[in-house]
């Protein structure tokens, strides 16, 4: 999914590398309860039921086939199963991350999900994109802090100068993300969905999420470079040159934006990765 966490920046200009930093930290304070609890969840888990002796998820969380045979776009246990008591299972994800950011391609930790259909992608995009209310708030605070930090002096202040900057905003997240999670993935056969480890270390969990945004799981079960994103965010990049003003077009302000989007898609990645455990330590939702 298309997520611009560093703001509205694509044109890699000192505004992005500032929002850069900013996001980067953002990331360390709010993972930081994580950590320990991640480093000792190996231990921890001794105290658990051997893996045998759990239901598989296939079992125990199967997805709901649609009327034509196919998988069903929404995540299976993203909304708590009313026959399981367990809410609070490491790696829940939910349909938004702090409430505003849409997140319904993440899927619960070990959860092994069937093909999706081009049509479900499309429907799992827009989600991402149109249909929730949270694409709006997301987008409008995006469109705030760039206004704020002027990344685009051309689009002005005051009112009409943040609408400039909304809609343009709003443009970039249908874009990116009907080409992250529709388009291309129809093309290369691409599933478009985050997979949660939501077990290990820190470090290992980080390093897995941040593969994500280059090696993605295929329609076949398999593991593939990740075109969907990477073709993707440069699709968005070019596509960006059509409605930004003449002087924040051309080839380097394109290359730049393809970089902040790629860095937009690994930080997202890390956050749906550690968002079960920000919910669970950080903010005691159970």
């Amino acid at each position: 999914m298309y997520v611009d966490w560093l703001g509205q920046y694509p044109k890699g200009s000192k505004n992005a590398r500032l929002a850069g930093g900013r996001s980067v930290l953002i990331l360390v304070i709010l993972l930081t309860p994580a950590i320990g609890w991640s480093q000792t969840q190996v231990t921890d888990n001794s105290n658990t039921p051997d893996d045998s002796q759990q239901a598989s998820p296939a079992q125990s969380n199967p997805a709901p086939a649609s009327p034509s045979g196919q998988a069903p776009v929404a995540t299976p246990g993203q909304t708590p199963d009313p026959q399981n008591k367990n809410d609070v299972a490491p790696g829940q994800q939910t349909k938004r991350m702090f409430w505003v950011v849409p997140n319904f391609g993440a899927v619960n930790a070990n959860t092994q999900l069937p093909p999706m259909s081009p049509r479900e992608k499309f429907v799992l995009a827009a989600r991402d994109s149109v249909v929730d209310y949270s694409s709006y708030t997301w987008a409008g605070i995006l469109a705030g802090q760039a206004m704020l930090l002027n990344s685009d002096p051309e689009l002005g202040r005051g009112i009409k100068g943040y609408g400039r900057y909304y809609w343009r905003t709003f443009v970039d997240e249908i874009s990116g993300t009907f080409f992250t999670e529709a388009i291309v993935p129809v093309i290369t056969r691409e599933d478009p969905r985050y997979y949660t480890m939501g077990k290990g270390g820190f470090f290992r969990r980080s390093g897995y999420a941040i593969s994500r945004a280059f090696i993605t799981k295929t329609d076949a079960g398999g593991n593939a470079f990740n075109w969907s994103e990477v073709a993707g965010n440069a699709l968005e990049a070019g596509l960006s040159n059509a409605y930004y003003p003449p002087q924040e077009r051309g080839l380097g302000s394109t290359a730049g934006n393809f970089g902040t989007q790629m860095e937009s898609a690994v930080l997202n990645h890390v956050f749906q990765e550690f968002w079960p455990d920000i919910r669970r330590k950080v903010f005691r939702i159970k």
